[in-house]
């Protein structure tokens, strides 16, 4: 790794430190350090709100928090069905039937040195159900946590069928240590959501058990994190990680090159075709469960003809989508009918084929004269400064800007920085179209359709009918597998025929990797990388 030509304040920038905090480390010993000690990560992070647990719903931060804390149980990757024990040793069903039981995992201890309990797994999850956040949605199935003794814990569910236990395994139930937290304005319970005031520290702090703790955040710059000494697992090879804010495919190519980073996560199919032979650096490849979309509204006091469904469906026909897989990811993803990725119970390149849009220019034509608007009509795009999967939001947008004005429907486009787009989308303030991300917080058909008709719907101004709702409930809690498969082929087609939400590609992530490091295990369970677990050769 060519971290050699790295000067002393280069080094310092790098390592987050002023170059006069490095007053005691010669040149060499300096680059040895950084060499063995500093994991370093390119990664577009300019979507990042919050480190707070309870209150993330972003893209790129997973990868952090699961580095920072540990869940009760946990995805390995390959395997997105059958949860493992990671904070719990065991699970089974309360005696009554209608929730889960938890046993803990004894002398596990926080990144402080205090050893977890019962009351920090409790703690926890009454924040978080009392933060109301969309991480709470999540978990809408669980009534409350019940401490059982020092070691076990019950949750206590409203839907005894729910299918709870994968969803647990997200970074946002990570437990946390309540002494920490309490310390630092957490509050616990129905009052949190007014009186919580602990998100501000854990946005350059955290309180958990996982491989590494947070010690430095500075947005669209860096991310700092410190091995855990007390990890149950054992110490990371890394003294420290550092994630590099680098936005554009360029930079991360040059700087995976020379040194400057292990991985360059958002590099675009022309960047890692250039690539392949590096003797300095291999492609590592994992289909995701993620997926890119456009949301559009059907408000018509933001966009009269986007009220009529034909106009919707008729851009829902004029997208090319395979010029998008091919050309724009250069092969490297799939695209799912809707919010369930291929690969999840019900949804399958066939059932994508049968129920998902496909490019028709005359039949979206025929349907813009239907519904009174042969002439075509105006709307807006909108999406973030930001890089995707390997492509950037503003060549996405150019591109379906230019399969809609082939039938007339002439898209103006609206960039704009990743948090505002954010605030726009969730208000409902979004004015035509809308480019941007769902990547699961956990792998559970339930989460992805949930999402849909409880939130998703408020924000393009659709009002889901009563049976919608229901038809998710019914296929989420089914106990037959082929019954349950029926079921969310029957609401892929409710809701591509509603035309609010267009899958683009659902991609494969291709990370240029150093060949100084041995293991690095990605991973399609929502956070993308088991940092915890990168190893050096």
């Amino acid at each position: 790794m060519n971290i050699i030509s790295l000067r002393r304040r280069e080094l310092a920038q790098l390592l987050g430190f002023g170059a006069a905090s490095l007053p005691f480390l010669t040149p060499r010993m300096a680059q040895a350090q950084s060499r063995r000690e500093t994991l370093v990560i390119g990664l577009d992070t300019s979507d990042t709100i919050t480190f707070d647990p309870a209150r993330q719903a972003q893209y790129t931060p997973p990868m952090t928090l699961a580095a920072c804390y540990d869940t009760l149980m946990t995805f390995e990757a390959g395997d997105y069905v059958n949860p493992k024990p990671a904070l719990a040793t065991a699970w089974a069903r309360t005696p009554d039937g209608k929730g889960w039981r938890f046993t803990l995992r004894q002398g596990v201890k926080f990144a402080s040195g205090a050893t977890m309990t019962a009351e920090d797994v409790k703690f926890s999850f009454d924040r978080l159900i009392g933060l109301k956040e969309q991480t709470q949605v999540y978990i809408k199935a669980v009534d409350r946590v019940e401490i059982v003794d020092a070691n076990t814990v019950d949750f206590v569910l409203n839907a005894p069928n729910a299918p709870i236990l994968p969803i647990l395994c997200n970074p946002a139930c990570s437990v946390m240590e309540k002494a920490v937290l309490v310390k630092n304005g957490a509050v616990a319970g129905p009052e949190a959501r007014d009186q919580d005031k602990a998100t501000e520290w854990l946005n350059s702090n955290s309180a958990g058990t996982g491989a590494f703790r947070l010690v430095r955040w500075e947005r669209n710059s860096q991310i700092m994190l410190q091995r855990n000494p007390n990890h149950w697992r054992g110490q990371s090879d890394f003294e420290r990680v550092v994630i590099r804010h680098l936005s554009d495919s360029a930079a991360q190519l040059l700087a995976v090159r020379r040194g400057d980073v292990h991985a360059a996560f958002n590099l675009i199919p022309e960047h890692v075709a250039a690539l392949q032979g590096d003797p300095n650096v291999t492609i590592d490849k994992l289909p995701s469960l993620d997926h890119v979309y456009m949301a559009l509204t059907q408000n018509p006091a933001a966009n009269p003809a986007l009220s009529k469904k034909e106009a919707r469906h008729a851009i829902g026909l004029a997208i090319d989508y395979d010029g998008i897989l091919k050309n724009l990811l250069g092969g490297a993803a799939t695209r799912a009918a809707h919010f369930l990725p291929i690969g999840v119970v019900g949804s399958t390149e066939e059932v994508a084929k049968e129920v998902g849009f496909h490019q028709d220019l005359d039949k979206a034509r025929a349907l813009l004269q239907q519904a009174g608007l042969a002439d075509g009509f105006e709307m807006e795009i909108a999406y973030g400064n930001a890089a995707v999967a390997g492509v950037s939001y503003q060549v996405l947008a150019q591109k379906i800007q230019s399969d809609l004005a082939r039938v007339n429907i002439r898209a103006k486009l609206n960039p704009m920085d990743q948090v505002n787009l954010r605030t726009v989308y969730t208000t409902g303030k979004m004015q035509g179209g809308l480019l941007t991300f769902w990547n699961p917080p956990a792998v559970s058909n339930d989460l992805w359709a949930s999402a849909v008709v409880e939130r998703v719907a408020k924000r393009v101004g659709w009002e889901v009918p009563p049976e919608m709702a229901a038809l998710v409930k019914q296929a989420s809690e089914s106990q037959d597998m082929g019954e349950a498969a029926k079921l969310w082929i029957e609401w892929q087609k409710k809701v591509v025929d509603q035309a609010n939400h267009f899958i683009l590609f659902q991609p494969t992530y291709q990370v240029g990797v150093r060949k100084s490091i041995k293991t690095f295990p990605l991973t399609a369970a929502g956070w993308q990388l088991d940092m915890g677990k990168v190893t050096l050769a």
